[in-house]
Formats: C-alpha cells, sequence, structure tokens
C-alpha cells in the first residue's frame, strides 16, 4: 500500500496538523545521508559518493554494514518512475561483484582515512574477512508510484533484497523535520540464496595481538632494544597495558606499515621503572642510548604517562621495509586483539611465522 506519513503538533488540547512540503532538494538530502546514514535506522558506513560504474552512470551512495554487507542507495527526490528501480537492480548486479579489494579501493578513495580505522570507529570493531557477502538495495525517495511499489514487493517474496525508504519533510515556523518510513519491514525479507560463505567474522585465536607503534617513538629503538610503548591519555595507555605476558603482537607503524612480530614478556610499567631483556637479563629501558624522546615519561598522571612492554622479537624489519598489503587490519588502539584472518596470514608467510600442526 503507498506510504503515508502525517504529523500533529499539540497546542493545548487542539492537534495542529503539519503538512508535508518539497522535499530539499535531492542533493541536500544526499548529504544529510553521506554525514549521518544512521537516518535509514540501521548503523552504517558510507564508503562512496556518486561511485562510477563501468555503464556510464554514478551510484549516488554505497555503504556497508557491521557485517561487511555492502548497501546500494539510489537517491530520488520526487515521485519515482519504476525506471528507478530497474537502475538500482542495474548497479546491484555490478556492486554484486565487487571484491574485497575493490570495495577497499572504493572506499579508501572516499574516505579519510584507512577504511580499516573508519569502519572500527563506526562499529567498534574490525571489518570481517569476508566483505560483500549479501547485499541490500535500497531506493530511497519522497514516494513510490503504484508500479513501482508493486515491482518491488514482487521481487522481495524472490528473496531479491530491494526495499524503499520514504522521507517526509515538514516545516513548522522556523522547524524542519524529516520523517522515515520503510515500504516494508525488513523481516519480511526472504533470507537471499547465497553460494558465499556464511562465516562473518573469524573468532579471536586467544594469542595474536595488534600493536600500534609511531608518533615521537623511533622503531629502531624498540626493535634495538626489545619494547613497544605508548601513552599521552587513557585512550592510549590503557590498551598497551591491556596486553598479557606470552602475547603474540605484530607491530604496525601507522602510515608505514607491519616492521616485527615478538612476544611480550613481561607486563607493561612506567617508562621511568620500566625494564627490557638484554643478554640474558633485565636492565632499566631508561639506562639504554635510546634516540627518541619520549614525551609522556614521568607523568605524574597514570593515564598521560608512557608505559613499556617488554618483547623478545621473533622476526623484525627496518622502517624502510615495513610491509603493507590493501586491506590489512590497521587501528589507532595502541593494542588490540588481531582475529583479522586476512591479515594474520599474509603477516606470517612475511614474517615466517608457522603456527606447529
Amino acid at each position: 500500500m503507498p506510504v503515508e506519513m502525517r504529523m500533529w503538533r499539540i497546542d493545548g488540547e487542539t492537534p495542529t496538523p503539519l503538512l508535508p512540503a518539497a522535499l530539499p532538494t535531492e542533493s541536500e538530502l544526499h548529504q544529510f545521508l553521506k554525514k549521518d546514514p544512521s537516518l535509514l535506522g540501521i548503523p552504517l558506513l558510507v564508503i562512496g559518493s556518486e561511485v562510477p560504474t563501468p555503464y556510464g552512470k554514478r551510484l549516488d551512495l554505497l555503504a556497508v554494514d557491521g557485517d561487511g554487507n555492502l548497501h546500494v542507495l539510489e537517491l530520488k527526490r520526487d515521485k519515482t518512475p519504476r525506471e528507478v528501480v530497474a537502475q538500482v537492480l542495474d548497479y546491484g548486479s555490478w556492486v554484486s561483484t565487487l571484491s574485497r579489494d575493490d570495495v577497499i579501493d572504493i572506499a579508501e578513495k572516499y574516505l579519510s582515512e584507512p577504511f580499516e580505522t573508519a569502519f572500527e570507529e563506526v562499529f567498534g570493531s574490525a571489518p570481517p574477512d569476508e566483505l560483500n557477502a549479501e547485499l541490500q538495495l535500497t531506493v530511497v525517495a519522497s514516494a513510490l508510484d503504484g508500479s513501482s511499489e508493486r515491482i518491488v514487493t514482487y521481487l522481495r517474496t524472490f528473496g531479491v533484497p530491494i526495499n524503499a525508504v520514504f522521507f517526509t519533510y515538514i516545516e513548522d515556523d522556523d522547524r524542519r523535520y524529516l520523517a522515515r518510513s520503510w515500504l516494508a519491514a525488513s523481516v519480511d525479507v526472504p533470507a537471499a540464496k547465497t553460494t558465499k560463505s556464511t562465516s562473518k567474522r573469524a573468532p579471536w585465536n586467544g594469542v595474536d595481538w595488534y600493536v600500534s607503534f609511531g608518533g615521537d617513538r623511533p622503531w629502531e629503538d624498540a626493535r634495538r632494544f626489545g619494547f613497544v610503548s605508548a601513552g599521552g591519555g587513557k585512550f592510549y595507555s590503557q590498551t598497551i597495558r591491556s596486553l598479557p605476558v606470552g602475547a603474540r603482537i605484530w607491530v604496525n607503524v601507522p602510515g608505514t606499515g607491519y616492521v616485527g612480530v615478538g612476544t611480550v614478556l613481561a607486563p607493561a610499567q612506567r617508562f621511568e621503572d620500566a625494564s627490557v631483556k638484554a643478554g640474558g637479563d633485565f636492565v632499566p629501558l631508561a639506562s639504554q642510548p635510546l634516540t627518541g624522546a619520549y614525551p609522556h615519561q614521568g607523568d605524574e598522571i597514570d593515564e598521560n604517562a608512557e608505559w613499556v612492554v617488554p618483547v623478545k622479537w621473533l622476526a623484525t624489519v627496518a622502517e624502510k621495509d615495513a610491509y603493507w598489503v590493501k586491506g590489512m587490519f590497521a587501528s589507532q588502539h595502541s593494542a588490540c586483539k588481531l582475529r583479522q584472518e586476512f591479515t594474520l596470514d599474509r603477516l606470517a608467510e612475511r614474517f615466517g611465522i608457522h603456527d606447529d600442526e
């Protein structure tokens, strides 16, 4: 049935109807969704705007959800002819063929930061190993004509992942409102058949951790004396202090790549109290001929101090030989669990780390 959204303002005991007005320009609605795709009611990360396709047309918005599934968003300001349904299906036929590398390439041309980092900021975890396992097609409009509505409804009965969302624009004196309705609830969509793996995210193996090491900290200090460190605020110090003894850490220099893998020898300590292993014995790190300044050492507040974790390196390379492949895991956290098989497989091969069968 056609969707109709009505709103009333309550003035005393008398409801006053608020009449829908013309939607903002398609460009303005485009900007709204780019800035806040949660207007659609689900957490999304926009990874492309006006995305060029091989067929000479541009897809309005491409987004990804927390499971790594892609969402094609086709925007139309006014009443939508059924040709738009054909257009979004055409876009979907292309998007469904995109590989993991294709998705990341599109994302990194649009985002101002690495895809992995942007994904974690929105969803709180690393992307799943498999991207684009499933697809959702959405027409964004003010209304659908009867023919388009019948086509969308019919396609959904065959498991085609298509829906329509309607935004009603209302003005009330100096205030503006957007109201949202879906043509059909998502629970009504049958599960689309797919031959792809249903596994979204690999379980953590309980061993591997990611460590970000950089800023004013020279990698050659860490490599030579066997440690990693972080500090300058709770966001950085709390995570580096979470590294357990025996953890295997993979070290990334932000913007450069992975430079080493090692095993944590002891819990984190403040820089001035920290020891590292040299010649079989633990020695104070502060007494070593370090080249870095480590500006957070000695801060009275633990959260702001520099925290050091001693490490036994299993394999390292100079920073100039750092290893990076598009799509590998990266995070702003100083340390976190590393569960992404895509990254672990490539690092293990690169650094010659092979667990016993």
